[in-house]
């Protein structure tokens, strides 16, 4: 039996949580607290170490998604969340621009942990105030060979298309 660690990270709010609870096979392993900064209070909770799921591809093949917090005073945990990971997905909230800046700069932090093969979700693409995929990638200056993927966290269907992608490139690097 094959185990594929997969970390989810991204800025605060940014759908990591969603996106684990919509594919999971078993009960999401959460970590979440109530947030008492009231400059914060876009939702209730926050994840502070860390969220954990899984699913079972096939007989050969299980995935573990390890969702780490978006919150920078958490951030001591994404080191240890990147230990033996075989890629990661950095969530983007594609409709808060102001929160670019952040998305990139998890993206390099994470790149600098491990080479690891990623792809990046554009998440909440059924807002209507979200920015087009395509429109992401020059904004956070990704290359071209990076997959930019939009996605819906509570989608189950798009979640898996995220997934499979990133799965793709990991077997792709690991025949290499």
């Amino acid at each position: 039996m094959q185990t594929v660690k997969m970390v989810i990270t991204g800025p605060f709010s940014s759908g990591k949580t969603e996106f684990i609870r919509s594919i999971s096979e078993i009960e999401v392993v959460s970590t979440e607290r109530e947030i008492t900064t009231p400059a914060e209070q876009v939702k209730d909770q926050t994840t502070v170490a860390m969220d954990f799921g899984r699913i079972t591809v096939d007989d050969d093949l299980v995935l573990y998604l390890f969702g780490t917090p978006g919150q920078r005073r958490f951030d001591f945990m994404w080191e240890i969340l990147a230990e033996g990971m075989l890629g990661f997905v950095v969530m983007v909230d594609s409709a808060k621009p102001e929160t670019f800046r952040e998305a990139k700069s998890i993206l390099e932090t994470f790149r600098a942990y491990a080479p690891t093969p990623y792809v990046v979700a554009a998440n909440k693409q059924d807002h209507p105030d979200a920015w087009a995929p395509e429109d992401l990638r020059i904004a956070l200056r990704i290359e071209d060979g990076v997959k930019l993927l939009p996605c819906v966290a509570k989608d189950k269907e798009s979640v898996k298309n995220v997934l499979l992608e990133l799965l793709y490139s990991i077997l792709e690097e690991m025949e290499t």
